[in-house]
């Protein structure tokens, strides 16, 4: 698999990044989505196929995921890899500091994800969500020290709501500071949810951010597993939730998908590929996350960087939807 550069670093990781948010994540039966024998299968042929970089968070699987990469990492050289981890929801029940950016959780967490991961630094620490009641001077003074004592090598933001104006407040107070900005981006991006093309895109490329979307296959929709005014397939989100149904399963998005399929059917790939490979040629975005459940999902994920689309398909594609999808 192809390399492209970490945003403005120069770190070079894969055009795919792996995403681990289903290791160890436990369902309503009591079972694990994806179980720790699985977790490392998936881990082998992400790293089979030249894959080097890893994304993980302190909460997935309740520390579950990062304690299977961990482990996984022990047979490998920890330096051909790039691993990401992101920090703030709550990871200690009834403690009012057991969660958010406070420097108190922020530093009790770094020292949990570095023993879970059974390493002495991380490539990229994101914040995982923006905390309203810590101000960016305190968050941004203890993620800088982190990096200034080589626990952390870059910083990141993660986002589900894309508010630009909160990462350009908390870069320009680290630039006023010399401090480490954030040079790493984790929006939600993909053909169906559009939103940070309103302005976070372009904060993005202003201000020389790189762009890591997750759910870049849209939940699953963008799979084409679904097919407009036909049963919804049985075992899928589309079938236990009502806020994914509300969300995808529109007669607008029906619309992008079926522009997906047509320029599948046309270069012999499946709506996935083609869904990534919108991403992976996009000159905004430095890797899409994937989150594949089996080997063979994460195979044909992978095969997107195989895929050329022409100007006029990328075109097609980037104009099928012109407007947000409804929160």
């Amino acid at each position: 698999m192809e390399t492209v550069s970490l945003g403005q670093t120069g770190t070079a990781v894969s055009a795919v990044s792996l995403g681990t948010w289903r290791f160890g994540h436990e369902t309503d039966a009591g079972t694990f989505e994806i179980d720790r024998e699985s977790a490392h299968a998936l881990l082998d042929a992400y790293a089979d196929h030249g894959g080097n970089f890893i994304d993980t968070a302190d909460m997935y699987g309740k520390g579950k995921s990062e304690r299977w990469i961990g482990e996984w990492l022990s047979e490998r050289d920890r330096e051909e890899f790039v691993i990401a981890s992101k920090v703030y929801w709550s990871t200690r029940e009834d403690d009012p500091n057991g969660h958010g950016l406070g420097r108190k959780h922020l530093r009790r967490q770094i020292d949990r994800i570095l023993d879970r991961l059974g390493t002495d630094y991380l490539d990229l620490l994101y914040t995982h969500r923006f905390d309203d009641r810590t101000p960016p001077e305190e968050f941004m003074h203890t993620l800088n020290g982190f990096v200034r004592d080589g626990s952390v090598n870059y910083l990141g933001t993660s986002t589900f709501e894309p508010r630009a104006w909160e990462v350009v407040r908390a870069n320009e107070f680290a630039d006023k500071h010399n401090y480490e900005p954030f040079t790493v981006a984790q929006p939600r991006y993909n053909l169906i949810d559009r939103e940070i093309e309103a302005e976070y895109l372009a904060m993005c490329e202003s201000y020389d951010i790189g762009c890591c979307p997750w759910s870049p296959l849209a939940g699953g929709f963008l799979t084409g597993k679904y097919r407009h005014e036909e049963r919804i397939p049985d075992g899928t989100r589309g079938s236990e939730s009502d806020q994914f149904t509300d969300r995808y399963l529109t007669p607008e998005n029906y619309d992008t998908l079926r522009v997906v399929r047509e320029i599948a059917d046309e270069i012999d790939a499946t709506p996935a590929q083609v869904s990534l490979a919108w991403l992976i040629a996009h000159p905004q975005v430095t890797a899409p996350i994937v989150g594949a459940r089996t080997t063979e999902q994460l195979a044909e994920n992978i095969s997107a960087v195989d895929i050329s689309l022409t100007q006029s398909q990328f075109d097609r594609l980037s104009e099928a939807k012109a407007t947000p999808s409804p929160v």
